[in-house]
């Protein structure tokens, strides 16, 4: 199973971004699919999740801001982010689950790419 992260860079506060992750060697309608964040020096956080067929989960610090989107036929899972924030700045990996129902922690994930870094300027 692979999962490749693209779309991170360096954007000025209240910009916008778009992450995207491609999967392969899974099932990926089958897969509930999310992304988590993680400074150095701190744990790796939940920021989204969608369901396999319908169904989103977001982080309260995100709500409203952020919006994740799947495409089944193309095996790509996305995450638009807008009015982008400093404290917005870390690591952003994607994650991959068959287990069914929002998860939002990251024992519930059995595979993660390799993450891509965001960094918002203020």
């Amino acid at each position: 199973v692979q999962l490749q992260a693209s779309g991170g860079g360096l954007v000025q506060a209240g910009g916008s971004l778009r992450l995207s992750c491609a999967a392969s060697g899974l099932t990926f309608s089958s897969h509930t699919m999310a992304w988590f964040r993680q400074v150095a020096g701190k744990e790796r956080e939940f920021v989204a999740a969608i369901l396999r067929i319908v169904g989103t989960a977001y982080a309260d610090s995100v709500k409203g801001r952020f919006t994740i989107s799947r495409d089944n036929a193309k095996n790509t899972v996305s995450l638009q982010m807008n009015s982008l924030k400093p404290e917005d700045t870390a690591f952003y990996y994607c994650a991959a689950t068959p287990k069914v129902g929002v998860r939002r922690t990251t024992v519930s994930y059995d595979y993660w790419g390799q993450g891509t870094q965001v960094t918002v300027s203020s």
